[in-house]
């Protein structure tokens, strides 16, 4: 499996290597085929506004966009398979654990699971899809702390 870290944010203070081992493993654990690439970005507030008013219609910033591959298949020899792109936005996750009270680092590691959790086709459109979206989160990330 491939993941594919870019920050547009310079210089990038996150350690990129713990968030690549965190992709990884939840796509381990969803046994996504290793033949797999997954995009992740770290983008500014203001690039995180133009993204979601652009996507979503919603003013301002958000967490966390997720852009699964409407059909992921498998490609001519040697190339993976895209699932998808998972963009970040950084200073969100910092106010939000702020608010929360627990560190920037587990409130990146909850956006980086929910965002590759989207692009692998789960949602929380419904109380149901929620419950099972935040259960598998849940799952994943207390697997990854005691990994």
């Amino acid at each position: 499996m491939q993941v594919s870290i870019i920050s547009h944010r310079e210089p990038e203070p996150l350690d990129l290597e713990a968030f690549e081992r965190l992709a990884l493993f939840v796509l381990e654990l969803e046994e996504v085929p290793d033949m797999s690439e997954l995009s992740i970005a770290l983008v500014g507030e203001d690039e995180m506004a133009r993204l979601n008013e652009q996507h979503r219609g919603v003013v301002g910033p958000t967490d966390v966009l997720s852009w699964p591959c409407d059909d992921p298949c498998p490609t001519p020899g040697d190339e993976p398979i895209t699932l998808g792109d998972v963009v970040i936005a950084p200073e969100v996750a910092e106010r939000q654990a702020l608010e929360l009270g627990h560190s920037v680092e587990h409130e990146l590691d909850v956006l980086l699971v929910h965002g590759v959790l989207h692009v692998l086709g789960y949602d929380h459109e419904t109380d149901e899809d929620a419950a099972v979206m935040d259960a598998r989160q849940a799952a994943l990330l207390d697997a990854y702390a005691t990994e």
